[in-house]
């Protein structure tokens, strides 16, 4: 009784999760903790999360030009890393802080737009071989740009300082500033890949000609996610300078855009929540990778890639997907018991048969 009672109890709790007052309750309970937590966790933490939060951005940004449009890119981390420049060369000549922001998110959006206009009409392999040499030419210009850049040094700056009377310390002002910044950049995209430009990121991505018929310009739309894309590269270029507070040329480095992919992958692709776990697994996995031996991560990061995608090929996200549908695999192969015969029936019911029989053979 319990096992065809299940189904139901699932669903009714399915529909009690899409409650709007449910889903209003939970949004403000997750305010809550996002306001209190950082007052209350370790300078460390702190730091810990902060990074999580710049990274998370970095992988939304990847999301919206792959995930959702299917465009390959292997060049994000080359419009965090110029985001990053515009942030420090800002600050060092002190430039006001909100017009820094805007330059390190528009300078990057300008480059990236170029570089979509030129590279959206190629298909396939093409547009990888484009944004691979992104990082590839980014690092040696940083270095060559040394009046900008600070050359193979690099730049630092600390801009993040907690405002007087606030009453807190740097890390949780840091902390504040990229949850607010991020949070504000993950609502906007959620709102655009849920509304009219994202259904025709997901036609282009499924079938261009069918775009076409449809009246969609794949190009136009590709242009548009990838500048989106770069954009978002470019804010999280500036919360990775109000939290490392450091930047060099290997900022851009083509192992960090991979690993950028990979963070993707493994988080979920078009998805807005596995966007902040491939940020999760870009800050943590390292860290753990490292502990156990540093001459093996790269190694174990691959094995942990190979592990997600043959386990789970839609990322961590559709982690709970996974285990519902097999919940109700293992339920359906079970199945109902089958109910118990009666043999006392049929054998009464055969002996009266025989006994009529026996009496029309006596009558003839």
């Amino acid at each position: 009784m319990a096992r065809g009672t299940a189904p139901a109890s699932s669903s009714t709790a399915s529909s009690w999760m899409q409650r709007p007052s449910v889903r209003w309750t939970a949004l403000l309970l997750l305010l809550v903790v996002l306001v209190l937590a950082p007052l209350q966790l370790s300078e460390f933490t702190n730091q810990t999360l902060a990074r999580i939060g710049v990274f998370a951005v970095a992988v939304l940004g990847l999301n919206v030009v792959m995930g959702y449009t299917g465009q390959v890119s292997l060049g994000q981390i080359f419009f965090l890393g110029l985001g990053a420049y515009v942030t420090a060369y800002g600050v060092t000549n002190g430039w006001n802080v909100v017009l820094t922001f805007a330059l390190a998110c528009l300078i990057p959006a300008v480059a990236g737009l170029l570089v979509a206009l030129a590279a959206a009409r190629l298909g396939g392999l093409a547009i990888a071989m484009v944004t691979v040499a992104l990082p590839i030419v980014g690092v040696p210009l940083a270095k060559r740009l040394s009046d900008f850049t600070g050359g193979s040094e690099g730049m630092s700056t600390s801009f993040a300082t907690s405002p007087p009377g606030s009453g807190l310390f740097d890390d949780q002002f840091q902390l504040y500033v990229v949850l607010v910044i991020g949070g504000i950049v993950f609502l906007l995209t959620r709102s655009l890949v849920r509304g009219k430009y994202g259904r025709a990121f997901a036609i282009v991505k499924g079938n261009e000609a069918v775009a076409s018929s449809m009246g969609i310009s794949p190009y136009r739309y590709k242009v548009l996610a990838f500048t989106i894309a770069s954009l978002i590269g470019g804010v999280s270029g500036f919360l990775y300078m109000l939290v490392i507070q450091y930047t060099s040329p290997e900022t851009m480095s083509f192992g960090h855009s991979i690993n950028l992919v990979a963070a993707m992958v493994i988080g979920g692709s078009a998805s807005i929540v596995g966007s902040i776990l491939g940020g999760l697994y870009y800050v943590l996995v390292p860290q753990l990778t490292n502990a156990v031996d540093p001459s093996l991560t790269a190694l174990l990061q691959g094995a942990i890639l190979l592990v997600v995608l043959f386990l789970l090929p839609g990322g961590l996200v559709s982690l709970p997907r996974a285990l519902t549908r097999g919940r109700r695999r293992s339920s359906a192969a079970r199945g109902p018991a089958a109910p118990p015969t009666i043999p006392s029936s049929t054998t009464g019911s055969g002996t009266a048969t025989e006994e009529k029989e026996t009496e029309r053979q006596g009558h003839a």
